[in-house]
C-alpha cells in the first residue's frame, strides 16, 4: 500500500477447534500476490490541513489539528464531507460552530470560527472521508474466507494518521506500469482500478495489516502450508507479486536476519532476482502485502523498503497476521 516515507524506511487445509468454540487459522493457506485496490471511507472527517479564505489562513482554527477526526458538529453525528457542509449550516450560531473531535482516541470539543465568503460560510479546513490506494493480497483462509492484505497498517498521508474502518472494499486492479525504486527514492506500482470487481471488505485496519471477508469467488490455487516463525531460514526465498496487468510472478528473495522480538519488522531480506532488479529496482510502493514463501511454505509478507538501498526490505510473519485476521 502506498505511504508516507521516512528519512529510512518506507512503509511492500485443517480448521482448528478449541475449547470454547474459538477458531484458530487453517494450516494451509490460499497464497495471494494480486494487486488489489483499496478504498476505506473512515469513522470521522480526518482533518488534513488547512486553506487561506480572503487571503488569510482562519484565526479560529488554531485549536484543530492535522491528524483530527471531526464526529459531531454541534448535536449532529457527521461522517462525510456532505454531512459536515450541512451540519455547519444547520447548527452554527452565527460565525461559530461547535465541533466534537477524535484526537489521540479521546473526544474533544473545539469551538471553531467561521468565515464568510461570498455568502459562503467557510472553515478554512481541508478535509477527506476516504481514502483510496492499491497494495497485495497476502493469503485467504479457505475455510474462513478471512483474507489479509499490506502487513501494515492504512494511514492518511498528510497526519499519519491510521484511518479507523467505518466501511471499506477490497476490489480488482491492473498494474500498468513501475516506476522504478532507487536510492533514497523508491519507486512504486501505477495501476488502473476496477470498482465494479469487488474483492472482499474491509473491517479491521491495523498495524499488521488490512483484514475482512473475501466474499468473491476462491482462487484456484494450491494451498500452502503455514509456517512458525521457528521454520524460517536464513537463506533463499521467493515472493509472489504482479508488475504488469494481473500476472502474479515469482521472484528470488535472500532473507539476511529473522527478528522474533519485533512486532512486524521479523524478515529481513535482499531482493537478488535480475530479472526484478531491472524491472523495479527492488522493493517499491505496492508491494506491500506480497507473500513471502520458502520451501514451499507461507512465512511471511512483504511490508517495508529500505529507502537509502531499496534492494532490501522487510516482512512480517504470516503467524501474525492469521491471528490479527481471527480477532
Amino acid at each position: 500500500m502506498q505511504k508516507k516515507l521516512s528519512k529510512l524506511i518506507f512503509l511492500c487445509i485443517s480448521l482448528l477447534i478449541f475449547p470454547l468454540g474459538v477458531l484458530g487459522y487453517s494450516d494451509y493457506i490460499i497464497p495471494g500476490g494480486e494487486n488489489v485496490g483499496i478504498e476505506i471511507n473512515s469513522k470521522g472527517i480526518m482533518v488534513i490541513g488547512f486553506y487561506k479564505v480572503n487571503g488569510k489562513l482562519n484565526k479560529g482554527t488554531p485549536n484543530i489539528k492535522v491528524g483530527d477526526e471531526i464526529v459531531k458538529v454541534g448535536n449532529k453525528s457527521v461522517s462525510t464531507t456532505e454531512d459536515l457542509i450541512a451540519a455547519i449550516e444547520t447548527e452554527r450560531n452565527d460565525q461559530k460552530v461547535k465541533l466534537t473531535v477524535i484526537r489521540d482516541n479521546k473526544e474533544k470539543e473545539i469551538n471553531l470560527d467561521l468565515i464568510e465568503s461570498d455568502g459562503i460560510f467557510k472553515t478554512g479546513l481541508y478535509v477527506k472521508d476516504n481514502i483510496t490506494g492499491i497494495g497485495t493480497l497476502t493469503y485467504i483462509d479457505p475455510q474462513t474466507n478471512i483474507y489479509g492484505a499490506l502487513g501494515h497498517q492504512v494511514a492518511e498521508s498528510n497526519s499519519n494518521t491510521t484511518i479507523e474502518v467505518k466501511s471499506g472494499l477490497i476490489f480488482r486492479s491492473l498494474v500498468t506500469s513501475i516506476d522504478k525504486s532507487a536510492s533514497g527514492n523508491p519507486g512504486g506500482k501505477n495501476a488502473k482500478l476496477d470498482y465494479s470487481t469487488k474483492y472482499g471488505n474491509i473491517l479491521q485496519n491495523t498495524q499488521f495489516g488490512i483484514f475482512g471477508n473475501y466474499t468473491a469467488g476462491l482462487p484456484k490455487k494450491t494451498l500452502l502450508k503455514v509456517a512458525t516463525p521457528d521454520e524460517i531460514e536464513i537463506g533463499k526465498a521467493y515472493i509472489y507479486t504482479v508488475l504488469n496487468n494481473e500476472e502474479i510472478e515469482k521472484f528470488e528473495i535472500n532473507i539476511n536476519k529473522i527478528d522474533k522480538e519485533n512486532e512486524i519488522k521479523n524478515i529481513y531480506f535482499e531482493v537478488t532476482d535480475t530479472n526484478l532488479l531491472e524491472k523495479t529496482g527492488g522493493v517499491v510502493q505496492g508491494m506491500s502485502g506480497s507473500p513471502i514463501v520458502q520451501n514451499n511454505k507461507i512465512i511471511g509478507g512483504v511490508t517495508h523498503v529500505i529507502v537509502s538501498n531499496p534492494t532490501t526490505g522487510m516482512g512480517i510473519f504470516i503467524t501474525t497476521m492469521l491471528k490479527e485476521g481471527e480477532k
